[in-house]
């Protein structure tokens, strides 16, 4: 059903019986949400009940998202990133528990010898940060990043504290992987996670992808940011912009003047497993969805499948990010709920969010896999207002209300 919303932005897509409420929500993030362009997903029970997109996949408003319309989902790619891990997981390629150096000699320099995967999934490892910023040239030099990487020093005693590893995660986990595997993790992604449920989401966007099926991000400006971020969390706003800080040199590391240079088709190439995955809500919503439901289609191994929903093990030391600032959960790649961001219906729910507004996540306990991906990007580090909306009316239509604390059943 397509729908004109004003003479700029129209929505189309589908809802089943029951989810007009979702479409609803999607429509009224246009008239009174500066929506521009987006697309919204869910698949409930196993099957897809919200497919939705509409707005302009360009700033200027001159062509309209369309129904393969991709998009940039920022941090939004560790989920997806983290679904190629736990594959591998489920192969045997190595256990939770092991020790990274066992599988990457060159890793243990400098006293890294007993860091555990465990520990790098939940954003406990203390390898937060890189000094300097990193061209996508260097970032293609898979050497050059290995051996940066490995020579890396630790920014905490590992177990200790936790904080966001924003963008090196993703190479970590790609590096434990070309050790065990052979293949990077966008390339694993790709063959053993996007082929088999026929996803349109990339980690490394092929050169034959044309350029106007990727939708333009409006981004936010540093100046935007200070404004918004002093009211909301000036702590933040200090660490960010210190140059010494943990938060600084965390989130610095690209060479980059501005959130939007991400979406250049320089830095689109290059494979960032946490931040620069490109994809359709529909197929973050499908894989959420599978993996939801005990990631059958691409044979989860039980024990992994408890590790996913289990709750974290928190650090022994202070709980509050090291990075953002605030109180954190995060386990086998994911963000779990916790005090300062709650979603899903209980502790079992995990998913990501991403700078700008993105959000995909998984609540097995209600069997259900959510997507949504804008293009303006907004400067919430959680709990886009858009997306906060989409995702309440989303329980509604499935019999949960939510609270402050987490979706509640009625």
């Amino acid at each position: 059903m397509t729908i004109r919303v004003d003479e700029e932005s129209v929505i189309d897509g589908t809802v089943a019986d029951g989810f007009e409420p979702v479409r609803e929500t999607f429509a009224e993030n246009f008239r009174t949400r500066n929506e521009l362009g987006a697309a919204c997903a869910v698949y409930y029970r196993g099957e897809p009940v919200v497919d939705l997109w509409g707005g302009s996949r360009d700033t200027a408003c001159k062509y309209q998202w369309e129904a393969d319309t991709m998009v940039l989902v920022a941090s939004g790619t560790k989920g997806m990133a983290a679904a190629a891990i736990v594959v591998a997981l489920s192969r045997g390629l190595f256990a939770l528990d092991d020790r990274i150096a066992d599988h990457w000699p060159a890793f243990a320099q400098h006293g890294k010898d007993e860091v555990t995967v465990r520990q790098l999934l939940s954003h406990q490892a203390g390898l937060a940060t890189l000094d300097g910023r990193l061209s996508p040239e260097q970032i293609a030099n898979t050497e050059f990043l290995s051996d940066l990487l490995a020579t890396k020093e630790l920014d905490w005693e590992p177990g200790t504290r936790q904080g966001y590893h924003a963008f090196t995660l993703g190479w970590y986990a790609s590096e434990l992987l070309r050790h065990t595997d052979g293949r990077t993790l966008g390339q694993f992604f790709a063959e053993e996670v996007a082929e088999p449920l026929g996803l349109a989401f990339y980690i490394g966007l092929p050169e034959e992808i044309p350029d106007d099926r990727v939708a333009d991000l409006d981004a936010f400006g540093m100046l935007d940011m200070l404004r918004n971020f002093l009211t909301m969390s000036p702590r933040f706003v200090l660490s960010f912009f210190n140059p010494w800080s943990v938060t600084s040199r965390a989130l610095n590391v690209l060479a980059t003047s501005q959130p939007s240079d991400l979406n250049s088709p320089a830095f689109r190439g290059v494979e960032i497993p946490s931040a620069n995955g490109i994809g359709t809500a529909r197929s973050m919503a499908r894989l959420y969805g599978d993996l939801a439901t005990g990631g059958e289609a691409l044979s989860l191994d039980e024990a992994v499948f408890a590790e996913l929903i289990a709750p974290p093990v928190p650090p022994s030391g202070d709980r509050k990010d090291v990075v953002i600032g605030i109180e954190t959960a995060y386990a086998m790649g994911y963000s779990k709920p916790s005090p300062d961001f709650r979603f899903g219906t209980s502790d079992a729910a995990f998913g990501t969010p991403g700078a700008g507004g993105s959000f995909g996540f998984a609540d097995p306990d209600a069997e259900l896999g959510f997507a949504y991906t804008p293009n303006r990007m907004g400067l919430h580090l959680k709990d886009d207002p858009r997306e906060v909306a989409l995702r309440d009316a989303v329980y509604e239509c499935i019999g949960y209300r939510s609270s402050e604390t987490a979706p509640v059943r009625t």
